[in-house]
């Protein structure tokens, strides 16, 4: 029999995240306490603001049913390193869809796990090799978690960095936000010693540190930061502009577009455009055009409708041989 009032409440929170209905008397069963108890035990939780749902009957049966709001979940040793392992996974590469929510959620429950889970995460990591797309570098799961956490705290960040060219140097910035391109993590920042804004790979950044220092953030120039990003990419590098028509709604496209791609424009009820400007090159474009799963037709440069001929052509005779 569970006395512990708060450790009741634990145990009882943990049995209702299971996906089924637990009959009164069985939840009473489990915790070795009267059913009465039990339904006291479930106005508490109601009361803390989890939405437990009750079903009328001889027994009666209770539920958790999706709420309002996000309540706080508790996770048993297994599910709570099952989690961090997913999350260190994505976070280390540029996953498409793998965005800086998903980092910041890593920073929270590595923050929380005993000593004991995280050595069990950083062993099952270790003997792990995933399957990522894109041909980005990997990054240490714990330098994206710092950065979300200096991120979400306004909190200066210390760092060290290396140019494309070789070059180290030392920075100390005010974080603004980490942007995915699906390839790879970027931290949009403000350079305190050079005065001015500034977008550093991450798999280029080595020793970060939170300072401690808190900051008031600044306003971005531009947009938003994967706007300043694409920006700041284009402005180092050749672009041009390219028009793709997609034989699918504007809605069923734009989710599985990489944010530096921009936004597909309705045509009708089973087509949109997407019309913009890029400094990827016309190989890769084709090939993550492909990767959509979605019909589409190049408008032009006739440069990139050529490169997608000539995978086409490739695909077909590989799939022919």
């Amino acid at each position: 029999m569970t006395t512990d009032t708060p450790a009741r409440l634990l145990q009882l929170l943990s049995l209702l995240q299971t996906p089924r209905e637990w009959p009164g008397g069985e939840l009473a069963d489990r915790l070795g306490v009267s059913r009465r108890t039990v339904r006291r035990d479930i106005d508490r939780l109601r009361e803390l603001g989890y939405p437990v749902q009750a079903s009328k009957g001889a027994d009666g049966g209770y539920r958790l049913v999706a709420g309002k709001a996000m309540p706080p979940l508790v996770l048993d040793d297994e599910e709570a390193v099952a989690i961090a392992v997913g999350l260190r996974a994505g976070a280390g590469h540029a996953v498409a869809g793998v965005d800086e929510a998903s980092v910041r959620a890593l920073a929270k429950l590595e923050q929380v796990l005993p000593s004991r889970l995280r050595h069990r995460v950083s062993t099952l990591q270790a003997a792990t090799t995933p399957l990522t797309s894109g041909d980005g570098a990997s990054i240490a799961p714990e330098t994206l978690t710092v950065m979300a956490s200096t991120v979400a705290g306004h909190e200066r960040l210390r760092f060290a960095y290396r140019a494309k060219d070789g070059t180290a140097s030392r920075r100390v910035t005010e974080p603004y936000r980490l942007v995915s391109t699906g390839r790879r993590w970027y931290l949009v920042a403000y350079d305190l010693d050079r005065d001015d804004w500034r977008t550093f790979r991450v798999d280029r950044v080595s020793e970060p540190l939170a300072t401690g220092a808190r900051f008031t953030p600044r306003e971005l120039p531009t947009g938003n930061a994967a706007d300043y990003l694409r920006q700041s990419m284009y402005g180092r590098q050749e672009t041009y502009e390219f028009t793709v028509t997609f034989a699918a709604p504007a809605d069923a496209v734009a989710p599985r577009l990489p944010s530096w791609l921009g936004t597909p424009e309705p045509l009708d009820a089973n087509r949109c455009r997407l019309h913009t400007t890029t400094g990827d090159t016309v190989d890769w474009l084709a090939v993550r055009l492909a990767m959509l799963g979605v019909d589409f037709t190049v408008e032009g440069p006739e440069e990139l409708a050529r490169c997608v001929r000539e995978l086409g052509d490739r695909l077909v005779r590989a799939g022919s041989a």
